[in-house]
């Protein structure tokens, strides 16, 4: 479970970031997790709300957003949102399509108390 090796990680930014603002407590993180970026957000929830424990943020809620897969068929242009990981263009059955999103893994947002 690499989550919580991404949430170990993700505490060293937070607490970084709580002591650079004086912060007495972290309330909320909200991450952007792409559908291809390899985490599976319940597995992140559970390795964060184990991480917590005992720090500035044992009181935050994790907020995760999931980011669907978006892909731009270099033939014919065409952006598509994709549930499936079937990379073919449904309107040209292209399989030449660039990853626009979906991918990401990113700290959108830190709420502290100060």
């Amino acid at each position: 479970m690499h989550e919580l090796s991404i949430v170990a990680s993700l505490f060293e930014i937070l607490e970084a970031k709580a002591k650079e603002n004086r912060a007495t407590q972290i309330v909320r993180v909200k991450l952007k997790v792409g559908k291809l970026a390899g985490v599976v957000p319940e597995f992140l929830q559970t390795a964060f709300d184990s991480y917590k424990q005992g720090t500035i943020a044992a009181e935050a809620r994790l907020e995760v957003e999931e980011v669907p897969l978006k892909v731009r068929c270099q033939k014919c242009g065409a952006e598509i949102e994709k549930e499936d990981f079937v990379l073919i263009c449904p309107s040209c059955s292209s399989t030449d399509l660039k990853i626009l999103e979906g991918m990401e893994l990113l700290l959108e947002k830190i709420d502290l108390e100060v």
